[in-house]
């Protein structure tokens, strides 16, 4: 679970999320008319794009942090927002036509139960939506090099990349485990610029995610040298990272 200040996620993560969002609601066929929940909504990237296509009062959002819940009924009063996690969503069966979860799914401490729960909420012939980061294949740079990085200074350190569904098929399989079908099986990109190396490593000192709970957890002399490891493996600034999302849709 992310817990901390919702600005900090914005930063750190939100560049790249905004980016995802319209693309997961386009693989869900998000449009007029429908009632859509974002599971495990974080600040409210998915959020914001359910509700620029369907209006606030047919959004539903859930999230276990505290903060992240406060954040989106103080940005969008009309959204039906709970906190809860996605093994147990506080929805009855059936109440929406789409259940996406973006970056969420390789969190989740039980996935497949997760994508049962999207499921069960869903309509029959709806749809179920998810993406995640490809950290299995290296192509999310923003993650992956940090813990390449990270690896120089403590080789047993696994990162990210063993969460489930981040490498090819995998998220797929959670899919048809939870009982989906007619899984269709995507890729998502998002491109971010960075003026300098301070704008990339700045986001990464605020506590966010697992990235941010290790950097905070290290002296300021190991905080140093891993700052040095990164600046060595990202290109020379001004760079621009593109980082690639696995993404699967299911029908109910």
């Amino acid at each position: 679970m992310f817990e901390g200040p919702p600005d900090a996620y914005d930063r750190f993560m939100g560049v790249y999320s905004t980016q995802l969002a319209p693309q997961l609601a386009d693989l869900a066929g998000v449009g007029g008319g429908q009632r859509v929940v974002d599971v495990g909504c974080g600040p409210g990237a998915l959020t914001t794009e359910l509700v620029a296509r369907l209006g606030e009062g047919n959004v539903a959002a859930v999230d276990p942090s505290d903060s992240f819940v406060s954040a989106i009924q103080k940005r969008f009063p009309g959204v039906d927002v709970q906190r809860g996690p996605a093994e147990e969503l506080p929805f009855a069966d059936a109440s929406f036509d789409a259940a996406l979860a973006q970056l969420v799914v390789h969190f989740m401490s039980d996935p497949v139960a997760g994508l049962r729960e999207m499921r069960r909420v869903t309509r029959d012939g709806g749809a179920v939506a998810a993406c995640v980061w490809d950290l299995g294949g290296g192509r999310a740079p923003m993650l992956s090099l940090f813990w390449k990085a990270a690896r120089q200074l403590d080789p047993g350190l696994e990162g990210e990349s063993r969460n489930p569904g981040t490498r090819a098929g995998q998220l797929a399989e959670l899919f048809d485990a939870a009982g989906l079908r007619d899984l269709e099986e995507t890729e998502l990109k998002a491109s971010v610029e960075y003026t300098t190396f301070e704008d990339w490593w700045e986001p990464v000192t605020l506590g966010v995610g697992p990235v941010g709970t290790y950097v905070l957890a290290l002296s300021d002399d190991r905080r140093a040298t891993l700052r040095e490891r990164c600046r060595q493996l990202l290109p020379h600034a001004p760079f621009t990272l593109t980082s690639v999302a696995w993404a699967v849709r299911g029908t109910v």
